[in-house]
């Protein structure tokens, strides 16, 4: 036995041999007239992705092309993957995440109409945004080209209107296809495709005006709903997304850029990684007016009024947890230690959240509850939001703790003193939670995590011993709770003068599932 498994053993060594022989043979013998490359699995023609506009005829003439190419090529290709995958995680948050989480916090005659306002939002937001909405918010100059002055500070242009500019379209002079930004003057080499940010950035348009829905929840008429989602996306939402992420009056300004007279941002801007102000605090602060013009629900404090599912707001808190980790870290609009450190952050602050809500319930009422946690995690999650690229874990940790005591008496005590109806919170989760994360931000973003490019490696936020950044953020939030207030408020007078925002009291005590949408969520036989 001993020696016919050491003549095996022989034999299979010695095909091994005569394979890497062979192997190395070919390798050194010079190709044939007609196997110039070896084959290849990578898309090519209009499938073909390079990482810059040069690759192209650098691959038609060297089809292996260099290492660096490959690379390059490699690293967009990864980038772009992330970003598609933060794209679908997003938009996972609206529906089913929200979907969930505000359904199951109602009545059980307006589940449907929860639900509906998200699905339909999904639907309406994405149309504005491909019409007008992106162009609004990004078109125009650009903060990247280096050229800060041709910047409009307040408003983009129709640059990408219609997806012009956006969409891949066919050269005739080049006779291929082109995906922008490629080619055009001022891109960076390399940079994702233009398409992608736009997606990216459009499912941040569509949760926004859902995030406000929570406070209005049972009694706001459908058909306002929608009118008022269209004018706060493009009045609201669009030239605050242009002040914070396009160069505008509050986007942060590096040392530098300051020194040159550079940039619009007031007092040096803010610091918003993923949407602090222009998401958080902008739809806080818009569902406390709405919560506020639109008035108390009927029996609103005489009649209990018990969320009718916890079960589905659990599966739904879940899910916002899971889907922001695009949201967060996604905002890195690429795939390396950054964006690990966001998504890092975002979990780690809804970790602490979790934990802070309830564990404040538990002193307070003897009893932590599965509300409190679900009301907790979504709170650090917001805190966090524009600090994510900025602040290191352990700061994170600190950041969730403090959002979900501070959310949690927001949404008891200062709700229960000022009397309001904030049906689901919106404005106690996000609008307290946002405010507290953009503060925040001015104490614990630090250069120890951001990238250098954002002020040149220069110190950031009070752990790094210097002010400016603190400043920066108490100024940008003022300007987006007046701005978002006031513009909201406009906007529900005229809604209410024209069309009424509010359903009939028939039809409140009916249920909106039924008197808005003709159908029950439960039917039980």
């Amino acid at each position: 036995m001993r020696f016919l498994t050491l003549r095996r053993g022989l034999g299979c060594a010695l095909i091994g041999c005569l394979l890497m022989a062979a192997s190395a043979s070919a390798q050194d013998a010079p190709p044939a007239d007609n196997q110039d490359a070896p084959p290849s699995t990578t898309p090519t023609g209009d499938q073909a992705t390079p990482a810059m506009p040069e690759l192209r005829q650098e691959a038609a003439e060297d089809p292996q092309g260099t290492i660096e190419d490959r690379v390059a090529a490699a690293q967009l290709a990864g980038d772009n993957a992330w970003m598609l995958t933060s794209c679908a995680l997003v938009l996972f948050m609206t529906a089913p995440g929200l979907a969930l989480f505000y359904s199951g916090l109602v009545r059980k005659k307006n589940v449907l109409g929860v639900m509906m306002q998200c699905i339909f939002l999904m639907g309406l937001m994405t149309v504005i945004w491909a019409l007008i909405g992106f162009s609004l918010a990004f078109g125009g100059e650009k903060a990247w080209t280096g050229d800060l002055a041709g910047v409009n500070a307040w408003i983009g242009d129709h640059e990408y209107a219609l997806m012009n500019n956006v969409s891949r379209y066919w050269s005739p002079e080049e006779q291929r296809v082109v995906t922008p930004p490629e080619g055009e003057e001022g891109a960076e080499p390399g940079a994702l495709p233009r398409l992608t940010f736009m997606l990216f950035q459009g499912m941040f348009f569509i949760i926004t005006p859902a995030l406000i829905c929570g406070a209005f929840a049972e009694r706001m008429k459908f058909s306002t709903m929608v009118v008022f989602s269209i004018l706060w996306g493009l009045l609201v939402y669009c030239p605050l997304c242009h002040w914070v992420w396009d160069g505008g009056i509050l986007a942060f300004v590096s040392d530098s850029a300051i020194e040159k007279k550079e940039g619009y941002g007031i007092l040096g801007g803010a610091l918003d990684f993923a949407g602090g102000t222009v998401v958080h605090i902008s739809s806080g602060v818009s569902a406390l007016i709405c919560a506020l013009l639109i008035g108390r629900r009927l029996g609103y404090g005489s009649e209990p009024m018990p969320p009718h599912n916890l079960t589905y707001t659990a599966i739904g808190a879940a899910m916002l947890w899971f889907g922001w980790f695009g949201f967060n870290a996604g905002s890195a609009l690429l795939s390396d230690g950054l964006t690990s450190s966001a998504f890092a952050t975002t979990h780690f602050s809804a970790a602490a959240g979790a934990l802070s809500w309830p564990i404040t319930e538990w002193i307070v009422r003897r009893k932590p509850t599965v509300l409190g946690a679900c009301s907790g995690a979504v709170a650090g999650l917001v805190c966090i939001t524009p600090a994510a690229g900025f602040v290191d874990p352990m700061a994170a940790l600190a950041m969730g703790a403090i959002a979900g005591v501070g959310c949690y008496l927001a949404c008891t005590t200062l709700k229960m003193n000022l009397g309001y109806d904030d049906s689901l919170d919106a404005f106690g989760v996000h609008g307290v939670g946002g405010t507290l994360g953009a503060l925040l931000t001015g104490v614990f973003a630090t250069r120890a995590v951001a990238d250098i490019s954002i002020n040149g490696g220069a110190p950031l936020g009070l752990v790094d011993g210097v002010t400016r950044v603190m400043i920066g953020q108490v100024v940008a939030t003022a300007i987006t709770i007046v701005f978002a207030g006031l513009a909201t408020l406009v906007l529900l007078k005229v809604l209410d003068v024209t069309m009424g925002l509010r359903v009939t009291q028939e039809q409140e005590l009916q249920g909106l599932d039924l008197s808005q949408h003709g159908e029950e969520g439960y039917i039980f036989i």
